[in-house]
């Protein structure tokens, strides 16, 4: 009894250095900010935080009812109904043509399409900048070249969204290629041999030998890049600042700009608003996707 006492005294001191670090830097914010969004508390409140009063569900009103919110609550769906299946697509692509098609130098690829993953954004934007200028830009450079008079892609309302879309897709196919490539690898030669000899082509064989064996796969890369899109921030950011006319002002960036601010309690109750959506859809996907 007393050995086992020591045992858990002991299995206790050592996991007291996290449990501090866990109350006092995560669960401690997320309870605060979680009561935070129920009252008024503004930049100013700061100085005096007993004059904070209680008021109930009146911010995530005020933020369902914002424009400008719903706004970028559109903008943010756009870009994720676009952007998951479009970087999973590409992402499925790329793995299939390392692991079937390319054979030398398949470490030099892996390695060039999985670089913008961690390349800076702000070197990614000044790239991007780059192809997508209005006037010297290589991207309207080539559409020159055939007669095509290129957009201002970054100032249209039309085009600006699209445009963070394919910098997004080009920025983060690589991190599921890797992970998409791996199931590809553990599928055993065998399967594929055995539908062959049944008669079926390549493309069958893909489609209802090689899908349903990635469908764990699928259902990773879907929740982590569906997580990330969700919260998409960066891309406005450095390209657009949300314009033109918010046209590509996320919810993470409104939030980001409530803070800004100092509406605190308005800012918080978005960021939970936000957090509802992304455990609801990932729910979904779980659903949808789950092993059967």
């Amino acid at each position: 009894m007393r050995s086992l006492r020591r045992e858990t005294a002991a299995a206790w001191i050592l996991v007291l250095p996290f449990v501090v670090l866990f109350l006092a830097f995560t669960a401690g914010p997320v309870l605060g900010s979680f009561g935070m969004s129920f009252t008024d508390i503004k930049q100013r409140d700061l100085r005096t935080p007993f004059a904070v009063e209680g008021v109930g569900l009146d911010n995530y009103v005020k933020a369902l009812s914002d424009e400008t919110f719903r706004k970028a609550a559109f903008n943010t769906a756009y870009f994720v109904v676009v952007g998951v299946p479009l970087t999973l697509a590409v992402a499925l692509a790329a793995a299939v043509l390392l692991d079937r098609g390319i054979k030398r130098f398949q470490a030099l690829f892996k390695v060039g399409y999985y670089l913008p993953v961690v390349t800076s954004i702000v070197a990614i934007a000044v790239i991007w900048r780059f192809v997508l200028a209005p006037d010297a830009g290589l991207l309207n450079t080539v559409l020159g070249w055939f007669g095509i008079d290129g957009p201002n892609w970054l100032a249209s309302k039309t085009w600006a969204m699209p445009s963070l879309i394919a910098m997004a897709v080009w920025r983060n196919f690589g991190s599921a290629m890797i992970i998409f490539l791996a199931g590809l690898q553990g599928i055993p030669a065998t399967v594929e041999e055995a539908g062959q000899i049944d008669g079926a082509g390549p493309w069958q064989r893909f489609r209802y030998l090689i899908v349903p064996l990635l469908r764990p796969t699928i259902l990773f890369t879907s929740v982590t890049t569906g997580i990330g899109y969700l919260q998409f921030f960066e891309e406005p950011l450095v390209m657009t600042q949300g314009g033109p006319l918010n046209s590509t002002l996320s919810v993470s960036m409104y939030t980001y700009q409530q803070f800004g601010f100092g509406n605190y309690g308005l800012a918080t109750s978005m960021a939970y608003i936000l957090f509802v959506v992304i455990a609801v859809i990932t729910f979904i996907q779980f659903r949808l996707l789950r092993e059967k």
